[in-house]
């Protein structure tokens, strides 16, 4: 590892103290690593997701930074779950100033239930949080809700027509709720991610179970390697803030100058 790829410390320029953080979608990946640069930087932070396990490790890991934590096993294709797991978090950590919505439905077959699965869960889950955060992030006086699309959404490909299409349709409902909600001095924007590698995620699992695809992807990419989970936490953080209070309606893309290459 050479000096420019180190990632700095997330807390350096931010701080959240005095913040709730809702993340949808958290408890590994880069999900974790957002929940995670919120509590160090001082906010209180709730997570959802569906493994138990996995959310009992991240609990742990927030409360380490001496705030609130707050998880809760949540089906995001679920509008019910959904519905009862913000009125939860809203609850426990007294309202919510920050929603992210990171949960993917993975729909990379070209198939009903591929598609399917992106649409609840990458884009209907973000509506729906949304939804139901929304009386709380009007009375925050500083709300912001951060959706995570994709590099994808943005040029045609052969793999995964679903995931990058429903990918697609998040970055445009980015446009369109910032606008909506602009009244309400509400900010809305997304985080692109190029491809990002970490622990039992996609690219781990593809460096064994497909090198070639593994190895022609990483030299796609100029900065020659693949994106860590933290490197699109502190995009989180730097959109949430108010070094970012005049940013709405923005996809932001974090890949390492992946997407210029084609």
């Amino acid at each position: 590892m050479t000096e420019q790829d180190t990632v700095m410390p997330a807390t350096v320029p931010f701080d959240f103290r005095g913040y709730r953080a809702v993340v949808a979608g958290g408890s590994k990946g880069i999900g974790r690593a957002i929940a995670l640069a919120f509590a160090s930087a001082g906010a209180t932070v709730s997570v959802c997701a569906r493994g138990e396990a996995a959310l009992n490790a991240v609990r742990h890991d927030i409360a380490s930074h001496g705030v609130t934590a707050h998880t809760n096993s949540c089906d995001l294709a679920d509008g019910a779950a959904i519905e009862n797991y913000i009125r939860e978090a809203a609850e426990t950590l007294g309202g919510i100033d920050v929603l992210v919505n990171n949960a993917s439905g993975y729909g990379f077959e070209d198939t009903d239930e591929a598609w399917l699965a992106g649409f609840n869960v990458d884009l209907m889950a973000a509506v729906r949080t949304s939804r139901h955060a929304m009386p709380h992030l009007k009375a925050s006086g500083r709300g912001s809700i951060l959706h995570m699309s994709s590099i994808a959404a943005f040029h045609p490909g052969v793999r995964g027509p679903a995931y990058a299409a429903v990918k697609a349709a998040l970055s445009q409902y980015t446009t369109s709720q910032a606008l909506s909600l602009s009244v309400d001095r509400i900010r809305v924007n997304a985080i692109a991610p190029g491809s990002i590698e970490f622990p039992e995620g996609l690219w781990d699992r593809r460096k064994t179970e497909a090198p070639e695809l593994y190895q022609r992807t990483m030299a796609k990419i100029p900065f020659g390697r693949f994106g860590k989970p933290e490197e699109i936490a502190h995009a989180a953080l730097f959109l949430a803030s108010p070094f970012a209070g005049w940013i709405t309606g923005q996809t932001l893309c974090v890949d390492g100058g992946q997407l210029l290459t084609g």
